[in-house]
């Protein structure tokens, strides 16, 4: 018998100890993704297969949905922390600050790579703009949820967060603020919506347009946001406790100023009318914000259409009402940017810059 001559089986070898590192290598460049659980449909669960609505949401914690997916461990090195069990409908402003600098404190360490957060579908648009602005970090924050509970059929939830995860662990995801992936695309936290109340396709950019999509295990973006946002901001929440009572008031036909004087009444810092068509005033309400702002309540005219510029001293002389426009944020993240900006400042003039900036 034949034997390989020395030379040949010191090649021999170190071309098998070349493979071993580069297969070592490989495995050590998985970036960490930690996933922050709050509850929400990925987390619910149903009577049966078949129930895909009036199921019990934020049943299912953060390991349960990490071991249903396992092949989360081919694309990251996962770890998860509950950081709430809640449906989203209950999500408070103490939540978000505390969601907010728990991330910060994450995305600090040079171990965490990005964060993927699991969210109840109702609010989970205003959450991820409010960590957009608040976030201090170029790494990836995506947020993820469902409309199906996890027992469902063509359950909606794993695949979301697989994609999420991928998404938080790609280079491409780095810079481009909060994400939030669902149904196989990429969203800006600034501009995603939820668009139905129960179907898998329900968050949708409808005008400005998605950033792009997730497919064969890669992100594809074809857009980028082009508003300041995370690193970016002048927003610290790092020592807040609380933020400034900011509510919505509604515009409809036979509207009245019962609602608006209730809130202010109530100790409201600041006001977000959701006014008909380009953010219209009604008479009698329009007299109630006037007295309103007199009294140092800060007033953004916004709309209810959901779509479109609020154009400043269109349907009200915000010059000279001293009101500021919401450009093209919808109701409930105008509230956001007015809580935040109420923390820096109460001009209304610097906050009109900041909703042209953010």
């Amino acid at each position: 018998m034949l034997y390989p001559q020395p030379a040949r089986w010191c090649k021999a070898l170190l071309a098998c100890a070349m493979l071993l590192s580069s297969y070592a290598g490989a495995a050590e460049k998985l970036a960490h993704v930690t996933i922050l659980a709050t509850g929400g449909t990925i987390a619910g669960s149903g009577a049966t297969s078949t129930t895909t609505v009036g199921y019990t949401a934020a049943t299912v914690g953060v390991n349960q949905l990490i071991a249903a997916v396992p092949e989360l461990a081919k694309v990251a090195d996962v770890k998860g922390e509950q950081v709430f069990q809640i449906a989203s409908e209950n999500m408070s402003n103490e939540h978000w600050l505390k969601l907010a600098q728990r991330v910060n404190t994450l995305l600090a360490q040079p171990d965490v790579d990005g964060i993927v957060i699991t969210h109840g579908t109702d609010t989970l648009e205003e959450t991820a703009y409010f960590l957009d602005l608040t976030v201090k970090s170029r790494k990836p924050v995506v947020l993820v949820g469902a409309m199906r509970p996890g027992t469902a059929l063509s359950a909606d939830g794993p695949i979301n967060l697989y994609n999420a995860v991928l998404l938080a662990a790609s280079q491409e995801a780095v810079g481009k603020g909060v994400l939030v992936a669902m149904n196989d695309q990429i969203h800006a936290a600034r501009d995603v919506t939820k668009t139905n109340t129960s179907t898998p396709d329900s968050f949708k950019t409808p005008e400005l347009g998605m950033l792009g999509y997730i497919q064969g295990n890669k992100p594809y973006f074809y857009h980028v946001p082009a508003r300041k946002h995370t690193a970016d901001t002048e927003f610290d929440v790092s020592k807040l406790s609380a933020l400034p009572q900011v509510d919505i008031v509604y515009g409809y036909a036979n509207v009245g100023p019962v609602a608006l004087n209730a809130l202010v009444a109530a100790g409201a810092k600041g006001i977000v009318h959701a006014g008909v068509g380009d953010g219209s005033l009604a008479t009698p309400v329009k007299a109630a914000l006037v007295a309103a702002r007199k009294q140092g309540v800060l007033i953004v005219r916004s709309s209810r259409v959901g779509q479109g510029i609020v154009a400043r001293n269109g349907e009200a002389n915000d010059d000279e009402l001293d009101f500021v426009a919401s450009d093209t944020l919808n109701p409930q993240k105008a509230r956001i940017l007015l809580m935040l900006a109420l923390t820096k400042t109460t001009d209304s003039k610097q906050i009109q810059r900041m909703f042209a900036t953010y």
